[in-house]
């Protein structure tokens, strides 16, 4: 008998759907091509330490028993409890400018106080912007897509200010060069500045194994090592999937969250390139991970998250260079207000955008002393907007697009996918849906709102 649904890749909204799916009693299997769980957020151990991949903070905070806000929903919808998520709030964050500072934290009205302090001519107009995020319906599946930018143009007229609102938001969930669909940013404003961030106390690790628990316990399969070599098709749908290892699997649906261009290159049928669901993503990162034999705070590092920004304005778009060491993140996982008895080791993220095509062209023996060149110079441009912590590492790792390539599948370490966002699911085949990445909602709780919008809208109906 064939499946209900087989979903590839077992990521957070590959979970999510799994999970929703097997609620009702629909058989479904999950495929991961890797020897692990996670996708974009997974976990690994190197050197005796654990480190969390993707996640520096949860966005959408929300304080446990919250009744609204997308965290809520998808617990409701997961059936899961807040205890699953032990969300830990963040200290304080910031965007860092040439000469100019906003600090935000989970409170909207602080940060709406600090643009106002900062920016006092463009109070009114940064009063009619919040006014336009209230009235957007960001999750209106057909909805057309319009420029955040022109919008933000509209209203403001200090190009600094705009510069300053995209940085964490283009940062953490754009993969469009220098822009964002309005909805996507609507989507990370309130994500960002007005729910706020948040971490598992523990990381990763506990949330992804809850996740796995749930989906077993509910009668759902998870295949690891079974990579998709083949979507199969009749006609206009989808029959199932050959794996790497030649075996054939039937499906009545297939749900991917490989992303838009990795599904439809896996089809039997070939999809004309000039299909915009063909177009690859460009936007991908460097990070460095330091352990460190204290905490941050102990060197009189508290904030949670800085994104720094040190050129006249913000360019956000793959850099000609292997690396744009002009702006990053700084990522401390440390700086939460986690339990009293909660004990972790010192650690700080370093991230900047990428060239992929530099990182995946290096000949190999060019390739760990081209990381360890330019892990120092981001960590020289870092250290501009923090305490040099460098005679406190114990420890160093450091991925590139060419490790986001090797571990997701993702077509030039694109983290955020394509700019041609699929955010009803379809593909040109009636039982193939997207979900994930390329569906358009970003970042934890917008990957597993992914899965569980397209399930019920696609896989649950009567």
């Amino acid at each position: 008998m064939p499946y209900d649904t087989i979903i590839i890749g077992a990521g957070l909204s590959g979970f999510a759907a799994g999970i929703r799916l097997a609620h009702f009693e629909k058989s479904v299997c999950i495929l991961e091509r890797h020897y692990t769980i996670g996708g974009l957020n997974s976990f690994y151990r190197l050197r005796n330490r654990n480190h969390d991949v993707g996640l520096h903070a949860v966005t959408n905070y929300a304080a446990p028993g919250s009744k609204t806000g997308p965290l809520s929903k998808l617990l409701r919808q997961l059936r899961l409890s807040w205890d699953d998520f032990a969300l830990c709030p963040q200290i304080e964050s910031s965007v860092r400018f040439p000469d100019r500072l906003l600090r935000f934290n989970n409170d909207l009205e602080f940060f709406r106080h600090q643009v106002h302090s900062q920016f006092p001519s463009q109070k009114d107009g940064f009063e009619r912007l919040l006014s336009m995020i209230e009235e957007h319906n960001e999750l209106h599946l057909t909805g057309e897509t319009a420029s955040a930018r022109e919008i933000l143009q509209s209203v403001l007229t200090d190009p600094v200010l705009i510069d300053m609102l995209f940085c964490p938001l283009m940062f953490y969930g754009s993969p469009t060069r220098n822009d964002m669909d309005f909805s996507q940013f609507v989507i990370m404003f309130k994500a960002i500045f007005e729910q706020g961030f948040g971490r598992p106390f523990k990381g990763i690790r506990p949330l992804m194994k809850t996740l796995v628990n749930r989906f077993r316990k509910l009668g759902g399969e998870l295949k690891l090592r079974s990579g998709v070599q083949k979507i199969l098709t009749r006609g206009k749908r989808t029959v199932g999937v050959m794996l790497d290892s030649g075996e054939v699997l039937e499906a009545n649906n297939v749900l991917s969250s490989a992303g838009s261009l990795e599904t439809l290159q896996l089809c039997d049928q070939e999809v004309p390139a000039t299909d915009p669901a063909m177009a690859p993503g460009e936007i991908s990162f460097i990070e460095t991970i330091y352990s460190l034999d204290r905490l941050p705070a102990e060197l009189e590092h508290e904030q949670t998250v800085v994104f720094f920004n040190d050129a006249d304005r913000f360019h956000y778009q793959p850099p000609d260079d292997a690396c744009d060491v002009r702006s990053g993140i700084i990522c401390s996982p440390n700086n939460f207000v986690y339990p009293e008895d909660h004990v972790e080791e010192g650690r700080i993220r370093i991230t900047a955008l990428a060239n992929p095509g530099f990182w995946s062209d290096l000949p190999e023996p060019d390739y760990l002393p081209q990381k360890e060149d330019w892990g120092n110079q981001i960590l020289s441009a870092a250290l501009k907007h923090m305490p040099d912590f460098r005679p406190h590492i114990l420890d160093t790792d450091i991925f590139t697009p060419r490790t986001i390539t090797r571990f997701t599948g993702h077509i030039n370490g694109a983290v955020y996918g394509s700019p041609h966002k699929v955010r009803d699911g379809h593909t040109h085949l009636d039982n193939l849906f997207l979900c994930g990445t390329d569906q358009g909602f970003v970042g934890i709780v917008g990957a597993l709102l992914s899965g569980i919008t397209i399930a019920n809208l696609h896989l649950l109906k009567p």
